[in-house]
């Protein structure tokens, strides 16, 4: 073959390594090295053009092998290639193998090494005036302080890449280290620039056909889904770039997307799903070899045990995380594990330890300009100054800290977190009779609390109405005639039964729902006075009425027990209105319900008809209880205090807790409420309460 033709066999290869073709690359790649094989004998040189094709065809192979995570063969190559271009004087092959070397480095997470060899290749690239290197290798300089966590360094040196590529026309190139600068808005907590920079690149890298870039960055927007907590979007995203990076050959690729997947099902509650994607990942990260995957992945599991409550597990697996990154010099993988170390001892109760590995976390944080992370560990060391259990309790400290996470979070829209410091500052605030400011901070934290929860619910319910078509597709061909389903449909909500005959064990948790306690005002002594027909007729009369006022706003009756009644609205299916629809119906409850007549002739002399209804708002854990006679049951600390507005209520009005209050005249002001003032509610302590009056 011709120089000519070999030439376009070598750029047919690099071609095809940059559309993430790598077999192809090293078919290529392979050719043009059958075709000019160097001299074996011991000082004996080759002729430039013969070398330079050599050199070439090997750095080829070796970026193909990078790209495929075949770690050791990429570096075996480019030390050939390296020791090749010094004996035949290709000074500029010899700063490409030298920036081969240092990107293996990067991935295997020595960064040392990874910067050594960046920085020769710069300077070789700087003195042969090569622009188009210099971007390259500057750009590369910044995902080494990227991974370390300094962002600062991180955005300069991609600053200057990006100008430089811009200027040269290099649109590959330009669509890479976009990509990578919104990698580093993301760990900033800039979810709205990250997703920015991630389109633009997404864009670059589809109008050049580069099937590896377009998969990396669609992964990534998945991780910003993710952090924003639409798992659904998250998850689609993900499926797409794991999907890529098999179909690709990119084992680096598959075994990163494999665990953020496991990072969906952790944010999920799924944890046994979560370890099984952390553990493909894991091992898939160990086989290559790649230390900073394996030091993210184990820092992730020990969060799943954190959350399934075994710390001792937690704790094991944060020691062999925050080992690995600190013997990478990863610093902020070190400030990551070290914050969740302290929140492991702040659960535990050892608040003084807790203490002292949160103050490390916020330094390091603080040194990495890591806003979202600075805001989250100053709002923990905050909520830890204003824990009475805490010897150290300051409220002033509280005070100032919860402030500063609050301004922090606000700054750079951290809702999920803003949330949790003004209701920690509210209940501040109540610890110390500062009424007036518990009042203002409670209220904000309601209104962000609102904001959340209609976003929540939204994303949920996109998730279980996706689930339940696919659950009622397969039930049906089975259970339609079934007297089994039909029995089923009439004991349990509908979506639950169909979900049952599905074969699924229903345990599921809601963040907020509004629960309904009714009962009949001195049922007791009107009974005992009353037949046993009669008695059952009341009953069966006034449930019959509240069943069909649920069933009329949209609430869920969960059962009776004697003479009360209890209905629930936003669970099982969730809706933002829960408070709303459950007022209404306690409404009707109270004014429409009246007695007919051949009941009201059986009551005693003198007897009066009047219910008591209580009302209140929280979250709660709802799923089928028993194995036979089975039930479908709602139950929490929430359920109980809806009881206690039940039975500390007053014949004729419906008692509402303040949570159920703010939730409704946030959402809807045309309800009139009464301050009942504050009362000792038992087990509960004092409680400001209220009675809801009228609907306007």
């Amino acid at each position: 073959m011709t120089h000519e033709e070999l030439q376009s066999l070598l750029k047919q290869a690099d071609e095809a390594n940059n559309a993430g073709q790598f077999d192809e690359a090293e078919l290529l790649a392979q050719q043009v090295l059958e075709h000019v094989p160097l001299p074996t004998d011991d000082g004996e040189v080759a002729d430039k053009e013969t070398a330079t094709l050599h050199i070439s065809a090997l750095l080829t192979l070796a970026t193909a092998a990078w790209r495929k995570s075949e770690f050791k063969a990429a570096l075996d190559l480019a030390q050939n290639a390296l020791d090749l271009a010094l004996v035949h004087d290709c000074a500029s092959l010899h700063a490409k193998a030298l920036n081969i070397i240092g990107l293996v480095y990067l991935n295997i997470g020595d960064y040392t090494k990874a910067l050594e060899f960046y920085g020769k290749a710069l300077a070789a690239l700087e003195a042969l005036g090569e622009k188009s290197g210099v971007a390259t290798v500057t750009g590369n300089i910044g995902l080494v302080y990227l991974n370390l966590g300094d962002y600062t360094k991180a955005l300069e040196f991609f600053g200057k890449a990006l100008a430089a590529h811009e200027e040269l026309g290099e649109k590959s190139s330009v669509a890479g280290v976009t990509g990578n600068i919104g990698a580093v808005y993301y760990n900033l907590g800039d979810y709205n620039k990250a997703l920015e920079f991630y389109g633009k690149a997404v864009t670059g890298h589809e109008e050049l056909g580069a099937k590896s870039g377009v998969a990396g960055v669609t992964g990534f927007i998945g991780n910003v889904y993710l952090a924003l907590g639409d798992y659904t979007k998250a998850l689609e995203y993900m499926s797409k770039a794991l999907a890529a990076h098999e179909g690709l050959g990119e084992k680096s690729g598959v075994a990163h997307v494999t665990g953020n997947i496991g990072l969906v099902y952790l944010n999920l509650g799924d944890y046994t799903k979560a370890l099984e994607f952390y553990g493909k990942a894991l091992a898939a990260h160990q086989e290559l070899g790649a230390k900073p995957g394996v030091g993210s992945v184990t820092g992730n599991i020990g969060i799943v045990y954190y959350h399934l409550g075994d710390y001792t597990k937690a704790l094991e697996f944060y020691g062999k995380a925050l080992a690995a990154h600190q013997e990478l010099g990863e610093k902020s993988g070190v400030a990551a594990v070290t914050g969740n170390i302290g929140i492991v001892y702040a659960d535990l109760g050892d608040y003084t330890k807790a203490l002292e590995f949160y103050g490390k976390a916020l330094a390091a944080h603080e040194e990495l300009g890591a806003k979202s992370s600075v805001a989250l560990v100053t709002g923990n060391i905050g909520s830890l100054y204003a824990t009475k259990e805490f010897d150290g309790y300051d409220a002033d400290k509280a005070e100032e800290l919860l402030r500063k996470a609050i301004d922090l979070s606000t700054e750079i829209g951290y809702k999920a977190h803003l949330v949790e410091w003004y209701k920690n500052l509210a209940e501040l605030y109540e610890k110390e009779e500062r009424w007036k400011e518990h009042s203002i901070h409670f209220k904000k934290y309601i209104e962000i609390e609102k904001e959340l929860n209609i976003e929540e619910v939204k994303k949920q319910e996109s998730i279980r109405e996706q689930q339940k078509a696919i659950e009622l597709a397969k039930a049906k061909a089975a259970a339609e005639l079934s007297a089994t389903t039909s029995l089923l449909h009439r004991v349990l909500p509908e979506s639950i039964a169909t979900r049952m005959i599905a074969g699924e064990k229903i345990a599921d948790y809601y963040q907020y729902i509004s629960i309904l306690f009714a009962d009949i005002v001195g049922f007791t002594p009107i009974a005992a006075r009353m037949p046993a027909k009669a008695v059952l007729a009341l009953l069966n009369y006034v449930f019959g009425e509240f069943d069909s006022v649920m069933e009329r706003h949209g609430c869920q009756k969960i059962k009776t027990i004697g003479d009360g009644y209890m209905a629930v609205s936003g669970a099982p299916a969730t809706c933002e209105d829960h408070a709303e629809r459950l007022a209404r119906a306690a409404l009707d409850m109270m004014n429409d319900i009246e007695l007919p007549e051949d009941i009201r002739k059986h009551l005693p002399k003198n007897a009066l008809f009047h219910l008591r209804i209580g009302l209140h708002t929280g979250s709660a854990f709802a799923g089928i209880v028993g194995e036979k006679g089975f039930v479908y049951d709602v139950y929490s600390d929430a359920v109980n205090l809806a009881a206690r507005m039940e039975s500390h209520g007053e014949a004729g009005k419906i008692h509402c807790s303040e949570e159920f209050a703010m939730h409704l005249q946030n959402r809807d002001d045309s309800f009139v409420l009464s301050e009942r003032g504050e009362m000792e509610i038992k087990g509960k302590g004092v409680m400001s309460t209220y009675f809801l009056e009228r609907a306007r």
